[in-house]
């Protein structure tokens, strides 16, 4: 299927993946033959960026570690309509990218997510199933609509998505990040599932379940104070505000019954805790302000380019 005169990206980052990244290469030119595919490498120690360039794609380097960093460079330097992300290690379906490319033009989308059906057992391991479904499931709850994958390294974006956004994160937790910006800004976007394959022998996971899900829930926590900041100062404030309160009834009744207030230092904590409460309060309607401020800017960076659409 041929997609001319569309100019399709397909943006593969890549981490000692020797074993793999030809595969993936010769896969999505063979799908996708009028794209230009991009390998980013970011500091293998092995032939990543020979066999990549071998291959046929166009290679090129990020040299600050982190998926995020690369991501960053690729959205910034590549100029396409649509971009491809898939990771280097041949587990995503190459031909599964057709049917997410229609899907983004005929429903004028902003981003498609290939939702990963294992078809092996060693596919995914069970700690970052588990791992997924807990921050989905979190990612849900913070903000109001429900992804089954958000940790999916296959994704299809319109040149509008690329360009809007803000990539502020440094590693793995760019999925996370991906998902909130179009949550945030309440974009068109949707799931197609796709076959998730082992990886092949020779190439190793480099995400750590433990280190890299605490990364992930930290960047959900502070992307929720940062796009939500009423509701999590908020919410401090009312914690606060209710043991400030609780303190100080034994006090109050206290003072009412002698005239005494015996219990100095429990007052002091209670004025204090309660001063606290105010103060997180305002803090976050002033922040309110500053982030719908910001919204409407990426917004406006958003509506600046054109929607996907076949020409």
């Amino acid at each position: 299927m041929t997609f001319a005169p569309l100019r399709i990206a397909v943006l593969v980052p890549c981490y000692n993946e020797e074993a793999a990244v030809a595969t993936v290469v010769a896969g999505f030119r063979k799908v996708l033959p009028s794209a230009e595919i991009y390998v980013y490498d970011n500091n293998s120690r092995d032939r990543t960026v020979t066999v990549a360039r071998d291959a046929g794609a166009i290679v090129r380097s990020e040299r600050r570690q982190g998926k995020g960093h690369v991501v960053r460079r690729m959205f910034a330097d590549v100029d396409a309509d649509v971009y491809v992300l898939v990771d280097g290690d041949a587990t995503y379906d190459a031909p599964s990218a057709t049917r997410m490319i229609d899907k983004l033009l005929d429903e004028h989308l902003d981003m498609v997510v290939g939702l990963r059906i294992d078809q092996s057992q060693a596919a995914y391991r069970l700690g970052h199933r588990t791992g997924n479904r807990m921050l989905t499931g979190f990612l849900a709850w913070t903000f109001g609509r429900d992804f089954q994958d958000i940790l999916s390294g296959y994704r299809v974006f319109s040149r509008r998505f690329v360009k809007s956004f803000p990539v502020l994160s440094d590693g793995f937790e760019i999925e996370t990040e991906l998902a909130v910006h179009a949550l945030e800004l309440s974009l068109p976007v949707t799931e197609i599932e796709t076959p998730y394959y082992a990886r092949p022998e020779g190439s190793f996971s480099k995400l750590n379940t433990w280190r890299d899900g605490f990364r992930i829930l930290g960047t959900m926590l502070k992307l929720y104070r940062a796009e939500k900041p009423l509701r999590f100062f908020g919410a401090i404030g009312i914690v606060l505000a209710v043991v400030s309160i609780v303190l100080s009834i034994p006090i109050a009744i206290t003072f009412i019954e002698t005239g005494l207030v015996p219990r100095l230092p429990t007052a002091v904590l209670s004025m204090g805790l309660m001063i606290m409460a105010m103060l997180s309060g305002s803090s976050g309607l002033v922040l309110d302000t500053v982030t719908r401020g910001r919204r409407e800017m990426k917004m406006l960076a958003y509506l600046a380019q054109p929607a996907p659409k076949r020409i």
